[in-house]
């Protein structure tokens, strides 16, 4: 993200601004996942494979005991991802999507088309309680990686099942309100339900900061 937490435009025209030292920190964590999970805009907008990358991290998921390419996710709460979107194109890996009751019958038969499994979880807003504990039972996915966007990471946020936090800060400013930022979505009304983060490493390399946050649970008492 931006020094003011932005992480693409106002008009969504500029989404990738890390370094290559970013993207190589982005690919390592991706060899130590068993799923990569994104949103439907992000799908749409850019030309993502959800893919592990080059060869070298292909080898460094099977020296983790991991499948050579691992299963990718989107999510699309309406279903109006695009099914000719170019993630579609790549077959190496099976696709999974989560949507909701709101897609309705045509749009997830449009999808069904080009997916590996279509699932619906919940009427209005996915239960990612359930679709992860569905991801675990069904596809054995025990690390799931997700790269956004900000409503999903919001969304996930809130039904507590976010372990870790990796944050690259980079030295621009974009502003504007409407500018999607690392947590949109409906967000919390008070501070004692936001998500309290414990900082496990913070390293500096050039004009990038790379922050490691642990999420702290509630003490049960």
């Amino acid at each position: 993200m931006t020094a003011d937490g932005k992480i693409a435009t106002e008009n969504r025209a500029v989404s990738s601004f890390g370094s290559p030292h970013d993207l190589k920190l982005l690919l390592g964590l991706r060899a130590t996942a068993d799923a990569i999970m994104s949103g439907a805009r992000t799908a749409d907008l850019t030309p993502i494979t959800l893919g592990p990358g080059p060869a070298k991290y292909r080898r460094l998921r099977l020296k983790h005991g991991l499948e050579e390419y691992n299963l990718r996710v989107i999510v699309s709460g309406s279903g109006t991802l695009n099914p000719k979107a170019e993630v579609f194109k790549h077959k190496f890996s099976p696709i999974i999507i989560l949507t909701t009751a709101q897609a309705g019958a045509p749009r997830l038969k449009a999808l069904r088309a080009v997916a590996s499994e279509v699932r619906v979880f919940g009427r209005k807003d996915i239960d990612f309680v359930k679709a992860l504990r569905w991801l675990r039972q069904t596809w054995k996915v025990k690390r799931l990686l997700c790269e956004g966007g900000g409503e999903i990471n919001d969304a996930l946020f809130r039904a507590g099942v976010v372990n870790e936090l990796n944050l690259t800060v980079a030295p621009y400013v974009f502003g504007g309100s409407r500018a999607p930022t690392i947590s949109d979505g409906i967000g919390v009304p008070w501070l004692k339900l936001g998500t309290n983060l414990q900082l496990k490493s913070a390293r500096r390399r050039d004009k990038e900061l790379f922050l490691v946050y642990k999420v702290k649970r509630p003490s049960k008492r």
